[in-house]
């Protein structure tokens, strides 16, 4: 316990004297990132605002730092712990540096002044998010993924030993999604700082996370590592996807395959063959996929989009029966696209797969 350093134990949240989710109960140690996923309105950033204090703890309690939240001052509370939430804020004629300045409002006392050393951890906290040549700049005159960034400059000025997330990278773009979350982890991992924060990228949440907690349906419905959370029948139960699909291996969503009789056969293999089962799924045209063995990272989106796919176990080379499979399914077809140029002893039988589409006047083309 003594490395744990949000507790929340037993807790009940919710609006209006009106429980939500009851008898929640996870820990966030120091040096590690936990993350609450789940579908919208299932109550993560209810949680979030709990453990922040904007909303009133209705059952249990929460401990930080080995101290229960309702015993602590506001100012103790800040040394420890800050956030940043999905509100948007409109200061009025104020920079960019003066929203990161109010991050040091628990060490300037009263007055509010500035001494050397905080201005020198307001200008470490704007160079560790890269925003430091628009300190300047008035706040509200700056883009939205600016603006995020200038606000988590704000927490990490407050010098937390805890940072509170709701959806850090709303609003961002690809590259500001990473370097957000880079800064996160590395921040975790050099001071030591416990992160708490809720994702709906669900493939970054994959890729960042130390621990999983799983909201739905009025409770926690499972806690674990990536590991032993990011499965696909799982996810697509907790989001309740009924259109498409979730695949845990890349940790990406597909939509729904091309129902009917396969039109093409693709022979794919090593990632090659996934764009060309995209476009055939935009293009509304149903197709076959194969010979894929079991262990390809084609087969798991093969599987997702594919009206049938012809596959082999790993690791073994193609059997005569699954050839002959492959062979039925391509003498329905119209046309054969290959998107591989080279054939190993394992795929081998591919390539006589594509002269037989030869035979049959499919006349493979390569994608």
């Amino acid at each position: 316990m003594c490395n744990d350093y949000i507790i929340a134990d037993n807790m009940d949240v919710g609006y209006e004297k009106k429980p939500l989710i009851r008898q929640i109960e996870f820990h966030v140690k120091r040096g590690e990132i936990v993350t609450l996923i789940g579908p919208n309105g299932a109550g993560k950033s209810t949680i979030l605002k709990t453990i922040i204090c904007q909303l009133k703890l209705m059952g249990g309690s929460v401990w930080l730092d080995g101290q229960q939240l309702e015993h602590m001052t506001e100012k103790q509370l800040a040394k420890r712990m800050s956030m940043l939430m999905t509100e948007r804020i409109h200061p009025e004629l104020m920079t960019c540096e003066d929203v990161v300045a109010a991050g040091r409002y628990p060490y300037t006392g009263r007055m509010g002044i500035l001494t050397a050393e905080d201005k020198e951890k307001i200008k470490e906290a704007l160079e560790m998010v890269h925003v430091l040549d628009i300190a300047s700049k008035e706040f509200t005159r700056v883009s939205d993924g600016q603006k995020q960034r200038i606000l988590l400059a704000r927490t990490i000025c407050q010098e937390p030993q805890a940072i509170v997330l709701d959806e850090p990278t709303s609003f961002l773009d690809i590259r500001h999604k990473l370097e957000i979350l880079s800064i996160l982890k590395d921040m975790v991992q050099k001071k030591n700082i416990a992160v708490l924060m809720s994702l709906h990228e669900l493939d970054l949440a994959q890729k960042v996370s130390d621990y999983i907690v799983c909201v739905g349906n009025g409770k926690i419905e499972r806690c674990g590592t990536p590991e032993e959370i990011f499965c696909s029948d799982y996810i697509s139960k907790l989001y309740g996807i009924t259109k498409g699909s979730y695949q845990a291996e890349l940790g990406c969503l597909e939509l729904e395959p091309v129902k009917g009789t396969p039109k093409v056969f693709v022979v794919g293999g090593n990632g090659k063959g996934i764009s060309t089962y995209r476009k055939l799924q935009r293009q509304g045209i149903p197709f076959a996929a194969g010979i894929l063995h079991e262990n390809d990272i084609d087969y798991p989106i093969a599987k997702a989009l594919a009206s049938e796919v012809i596959s082999e176990v790993p690791f073994e080379t193609i059997q005569d029966k699954t050839f002959q499979q492959a062979i039925d399914i391509l003498k329905k077809c119209d046309r054969m696209i290959c998107c591989i140029d080279a054939f190993g002893s394992m795929n081998k039988r591919n390539q006589d797969l594509l002269a037989y589409g030869k035979k049959l006047s499919l006349n493979p083309n390569y994608s």
